[in-house]
């Protein structure tokens, strides 16, 4: 039997647009989008935006899974570490959909992820057995199944201090909440509500906030250094986190691996900005950075114990890249103290654009892709270490 396109209307909310306003770009309205699918039988219904109600209970079956996941999916949260592409979708500057990233991605397309190929939601997705790639909430072509296993809400730019977003104007990591209320509100229409709740208790949610809040606005943004000391501030973003994961927990996450920072002293930025002539790591950033993730272990040790979720845990990123970066040999890299593209000391988002920066011959010796995020090659290092030594623990 012949089926006419089915026709679903979506509002996507702009969780931004109050942002947009007070930094001048205000005059963007709720957008309506009407996404057709293609002319499709009941046999192949894995392409429609939405199945009819009829097929819902096979949808929320087992199906979908690959044999062997260990979880149904995942769900990320944070900046642009794990930002697959929602910045596409949103009026901000932080963008990086244009060539050369994505130099190495599927198809050499620049997805939106801020480095040459794929970042960590995708390895993570990849060795909990789910799929390879991880899409963006906000993409216009996300399918059922997409919705069944797990998408990314992260904003590239964002922090857990709402004014790291708005000074960029990015979705707030609070305003990324909106968008999985949302979520859920789909899932629910494709799964059922009882099965909804199982996903989502049994899905693995990545949260990864912090370094733009210290790189980015504590050290660089006036304001923030005349209302808080360091500790201050780590306090604060302390008790932002602390918010955002319980709100987290009352949605139903029951599996959480909260990232903490890299070492941002040892990030081509930052070497360039505070590193002195020679570029060194800048010890400063670097403490931040320490004092940051001891007070989130400690945050998060105290959330496991309050709320009774046993399965939060925090993963350390900063020792493993620190490793990669003075012992770049070991691990087949030859350059950890300059990004890939362009002169490497300060060149990322609008500024790596194959216009007016070339690229290194190898990125695969290259620790950085841009002045501030790893290459695909580094990303992956790092996932399949704290995979087996932190993410594990949790499933």
């Amino acid at each position: 039997m012949h089926h006419p396109p089915i026709v679903y209307q979506v509002k996507v909310i702009n969780p931004y647009y109050h942002l947009l306003h007070c930094i001048g770009l205000g005059g963007i309205k709720d957008q309506h989008k009407e996404f057709r699918t293609k002319e499709c039988s009941a046999a192949h219904n894995s392409e429609f935006a939405l199945p009819p109600r009829s097929v819902c209970c096979w949808w929320g079956g087992e199906e979908h899974r690959r044999p062997g996941a260990l979880v149904p999916g995942v769900a990320v949260f944070g900046d642009s570490i794990v930002d697959t592409g929602n910045n596409n979708a949103i009026l901000t500057l932080t963008k990086c959909n244009f060539p050369p990233y994505g130099k190495d991605f599927v198809d050499h397309r620049p997805s939106g992820r801020f480095s040459n190929g794929r970042i960590p939601p995708d390895f993570v997705a990849s060795l909990l057995g789910i799929k390879d790639l991880v899409p963006p909430y906000l993409s216009e072509d996300l399918t059922p199944e997409d919705l069944l296993t797990g998408v990314s809400f992260a904003s590239g730019g964002t922090g857990y201090d709402p004014l790291t977003s708005l000074l960029v104007a990015v979705i707030p990591i609070l305003d990324q909440l909106n968008l999985f209320d949302e979520y859920k509100q789909k899932l629910t229409e494709i799964a059922g509500e009882e099965k909804t709740t199982s996903i989502i208790a049994e899905s693995l949610f990545i949260v990864c906030a912090g370094s733009d809040d210290i790189a980015n606005n504590w050290f660089i943004n006036p304001i923030r250094k005349l209302q808080y000391d360091l500790p201050s501030y780590v306090d604060f973003l302390m008790q932002q986190a602390s918010e955002f994961l319980k709100q987290l927990i009352q949605r139903g996450a029951r599996k959480i691996a909260v990232l903490g920072l890299p070492p941002l002293g040892c990030l081509p930025s930052q070497r360039t900005i505070a590193g002195g002539f020679q570029r060194n790591c800048d010890p400063s950033r670097n403490e931040a950075a320490v004092l940051f993730n001891s007070e989130l272990w400690k945050e998060i040790a105290k959330l496991r114990e309050e709320l009774q979720c046993e399965k939060i845990g925090y993963v350390d990123i900063y020792n493993i890249l620190l490793d990669l970066i003075q012992h770049p040999c070991n691990y087949g890299f030859e350059e950890a103290t300059k990004g890939c593209c362009g002169t490497g000391d300060f060149e990322v988002s609008l500024l790596c654009n194959s216009l007016t920066a070339s690229t290194c011959e190898n990125d695969t010796k290259y620790v950085f892709w841009d002045s501030f995020h790893p290459t695909e090659k580094t990303y992956k290092i790092m996932v399949d270490y704290l995979f087996e030594r932190f993410v594990k623990h949790l499933l």
